[in-house]
C-alpha cells in the first residue's frame, strides 16, 4: 500500500491511496474459505461446495467490502501519524469505473485543512466585565414581595388602588370566560385603574382590550389566548367582580425569618437584606459571566483573522448530515455556521495553548457539588459521600451528561483564563441598569 499527499494550497490536499493485490488477497480469501465451509447451496452438502462457485457468488462482494475498510483503516492511521488537523471528514473523489476486476486499486481524497493564526486575547479596546449589585431599591422590592406572599388577605367593600380583586373576563363572540386575580398596578395607563376604584362585588367592568395591559403577556394569561390570537386584538370584554382583598404583608418577624431560612438562619431585618444581597449577587454572577464570555466571543472571532476552506466546507456539509442537500442549501447552512466554526477552533488553539484540562475528578466533584445542591433544595441538607457518590456514578453513566459536564468545566476555565488574561475593565451597576445598558430599556 502507498499513500501519497498533495498539497492544492495552505487549506486544501489531495491524498491518494493505492492498494495493490498482496494487501487485501490473504484476507479476502480466508473470508470465502469461511464462507465455503457455512455455505448453504442447494445440490452440495454444506463445507463441500466448490471454491469456484463460492468465489463466483461471494467474491466481488467480498473484496469491495475488505477494500473499503483497508481503506478507511489506513486513512485514519496516515491522518494520525502525520498530524493533520483536518476539518470535516475527507471526502472521496467520485470514481464511477472501478474495475474490481484488477489486481489493484487507486483512491483519491480531497482534505480540507485547519488554517494557521494566532491568538491575542489583550485587545487594544477593554471589553466591559459587569459588576452587578443588589442595591437598596432592589432589597425593599424584594422584601414586600416576601411579605405580600406571606401575609394574609383581608376581604374589602369596595376596591382600592392595593387592593387584589377576583373576578372573570367574558366575551361572547371570541367565547372569552375566563377568571382571574389581578392587581391594578399591571393595566396600562390611569384611565382603566379609575374604572375600577371603588367598584363593589358584583359590579362589572367593560374594558378594551387594546392597550389594557402594558405587556401582552398579561393580556394572554387574562383572556386564556394565544399569543397569535390576540395581535391587534380590539375588542370589549366584560370583568364581573367576585372578590376584593387587601394583602396585609407577614410581620418581619422570627416566625417569618425561620419559614424562609429554617430555625436562627436569620434574626433581624439587617441580617434578612445581607442574605438577600448575596442570594441576588450570586445569581447574578451567572448573568454577569455569560455576557463577558458572549462579548469575548464575538471579539476572538471579529479579531482573530484567518481563511478557511470554504469551498471544501461546503461540499462536505451537502452529505455530512442525516439527509444529503444540494449544492444551495449546503452553502446557505456554511454561511450559518461558518461564525461558530471559526470560535471552534480558536477555542481549541486557546485551551491547547494554556493546557485547559478537565479530569476525570473535576467531572465527578462538579457532579458531586450539582447533585449536593439539588438535595438541598429538598431539605436533604446533609448527604453521606457514599449516597453522593452512587448518585454522582449513575449521573456519569450517561455518556451525554458527562459530556456536558465536561463542556461546561471546560467554559468555566476559558473563562477564568479570559478574566486574567484579557483586557477588561470593571463596571458595577444595579440589576436593573445592567438590564437596561445591555438588553435596552424594557
Amino acid at each position: 500500500m502507498n499513500i501519497t499527499r498533495e498539497n492544492v494550497d495552505a487549506l486544501n490536499a489531495v491524498v491518494k491511496v493505492d492498494i495493490a493485490k498482496e494487501d487485501y488477497s490473504d484476507k479476502v480469501e480466508k473470508i470465502l474459505i469461511d464462507y465455503r465451509k457455512t455455505a448453504n447451496i442447494p445440490g452440495f452438502r454444506k463445507g463441500h461446495v466448490p471454491m469456484g462457485m463460492v468465489k463466483k457468488q461471494y467474491g466481488k462482494a467480498v473484496l469491495v467490502d475488505e477494500v473499503n475498510k483497508l481503506l478507511q483503516d489506513a486513512l485514519n492511521k496516515y491522518l494520525t501519524e502525520e498530524k493533520l488537523d483536518v476539518l470535516g471528514q475527507p471526502l472521496p473523489k467520485p470514481q464511477d469505473d472501478i474495475d474490481w476486476d484488477a489486481e489493484g486499486f487507486s483512491f483519491e481524497f480531497e482534505l480540507g485543512l485547519a488554517p494557521e493564526f494566532e491568538v491575542e486575547l489583550k485587545s487594544k479596546d477593554t471589553i466591559t466585565q459587569y459588576n452587578i449589585i443588589a442595591d437598596d431599591k432592589m432589597i425593599d422590592e424584594q422584601i414586600e414581595r416576601i411579605q405580600k406572599q406571606y401575609g394574609k388577605l383581608v376581604p374589602q367593600d369596595a376596591v382600592e388602588k392595593d387592593s387584589e380583586i377576583t373576578g372573570a373576563y367574558k366575551n361572547e363572540e371570541k367565547e372569552i370566560d375566563n377568571t382571574v386575580t389581578l392587581t391594578l398596578d399591571k393595566f396600562k395607563g390611569e384611565a382603566t385603574e379609575k374604572q375600577f376604584i371603588g367598584a363593589k362585588v358584583g359590579d362589572v367592568v367593560v374594558l378594551k382590550t387594546k392597550g389594557l395591559y402594558e405587556d401582552n403577556h398579561d393580556l394572554m394569561h387574562a383572556l386564556k389566548l394565544g399569543h397569535d390570537d390576540i395581535q391587534d386584538l380590539d375588542i370589549e370584554v366584560s370583568f364581573t367582580i367576585t372578590e376584593v382583598n387587601k394583602r396585609e404583608l407577614a410581620d418581619l418577624d422570627q416566625e417569618l425569618f425561620d419559614k424562609l431560612f429554617g430555625e436562627g438562619g436569620v434574626t433581624s431585618v439587617t441580617e434578612l437584606k445581607a442574605k438577600i444581597k448575596e442570594d441576588a449577587e450570586k445569581q447574578f454572577v451567572q448573568q454577569a459571566d455569560q455576557k463577558l464570555l458572549n462579548d469575548i466571543t464575538e471579539y476572538l472571532v471579529e479579531n482573530t483573522k484567518f481563511d478557511l476552506p470554504a469551498e471544501f466546507l461546503t461540499k462536505w456539509m451537502q452529505t455530512a448530515g442525516e439527509k444529503e442537500i444540494d449544492a444551495e442549501q449546503a452553502k446557505e447552512e456554511y454561511n450559518k455556521s461558518e461564525k461558530s466554526l471559526r470560535y471552534q477552533l480558536i477555542e481549541g488553539k486557546l485551551i491547547t495553548e494554556n493546557n485547559v484540562q478537565v479530569t476525570m475528578d473535576d467531572i465527578k466533584e462538579h457532579a458531586r457539588e450539582m447533585i449536593k445542591a439539588q438535595m438541598a433544595q429538598f431539605g436533604q441538607l446533609n448527604p453521606s459521600d457514599e449516597e453522593l457518590d452512587g448518585i454522582a456514578a449513575r449521573v456519569l453513566s450517561n455518556q451525554d451528561e458527562a459530556r456536558r459536564i465536561s463542556e461546561q468545566l471546560i467554559s468555566q476555565k476559558l473563562l477564568a483564563l479570559y478574566k486574567e488574561k484579557a483586557n477588561l475593565k470593571v463596571k458595577e451597576l444595579s440589576y436593573e441598569n445592567f438590564v437596561k445598558e445591555v438588553y435596552g430599556d424594557k
